[in-house]
């Protein structure tokens, strides 16, 4: 497994917020989390990454304990993260976004281009002026130059425009075919049963349904617990 978390618990100050998550990304391979506003889709993506506080459990990456661990060394051992509010610097044109957080390794400012061509078209305007479907190519493009070798992308096509969803997907199915691993926070149907080969459905803080993707889609307790 390139990713195990097990019985996560986790909350911000006094607020618990997960209650005993599990999970497992092995190689290569897009896993979705699925489930409400407020079900802790993004205090697991978070917690993962080491930004909020954790009460309980392990969180283990390629066979290192991470669960101690500051933010920035889960980033020097191999995690990327595509926050859902995206961060760019916004007075930064966006071949600058990118080469600030270029870390040696296969991903170049010119892979990143081929993969999004849109942003080399669009290299030195700033980021200021991106719309939002640019912005959330920049964040993804600009984790990539840090050199990740698992994934997490919290809420990608939130807000977006189908066709930029589109973009996103294609994005992803990319990654997935030269073998990253990602870990998916969405509420995008559509999207995940596209895009991941599992999900782990939350409510309230815990897993209450996990399986093969195409398979979750099926289940009437599933569209039960995601119908809004």
């Amino acid at each position: 497994m390139s990713l195990q978390v097990l019985q996560l618990q986790a909350g911000y100050g006094d607020i618990p917020v997960l209650h005993g998550v599990s999970l497992e990304v092995g190689e290569g391979e897009v896993v979705a989390l699925l489930g409400r506003n407020g079900a802790g889709k993004t205090t697991t993506i978070k917690a993962i990454m080491g930004l909020v506080q954790i009460r309980g459990g392990r969180i283990v990456y390629r066979g290192t304990d991470l669960t101690r661990l500051p933010s920035f060394r889960r980033a020097q051992l191999g995690l990327g993260y595509v926050p859902d509010d995206r961060r760019i610097f916004p007075e930064l044109t966006v071949r600058e976004n990118l080469l600030i957080a270029h870390r040696p390794g296969p991903w170049t400012l010119e892979r990143v281009y081929q993969l999004l061509p849109r942003l080399r078209e669009i290299e030195n305007r700033r980021g200021g002026l991106l719309s939002g479907g640019e912005q959330q190519m920049l964040t993804i493009a600009r984790t990539l130059m840090a050199n990740p070798r698992l994934l997490l992308l919290d809420e990608p096509t939130e807000g977006l425009a189908p066709l930029i969803v589109e973009e996103i997907a294609r994005l992803v199915e990319a990654l997935k075919g030269e073998g990253m691993p990602v870990l998916l926070a969405e509420q995008n149907l559509r999207f995940t049963g596209r895009v991941a080969d599992r999900g782990y459905v939350l409510e309230t803080g815990e897993v209450r349904v996990e399986g093969n993707m195409q398979e979750l889609l099926r289940k009437d307790e599933v569209v039960a617990l995601l119908s809004l």
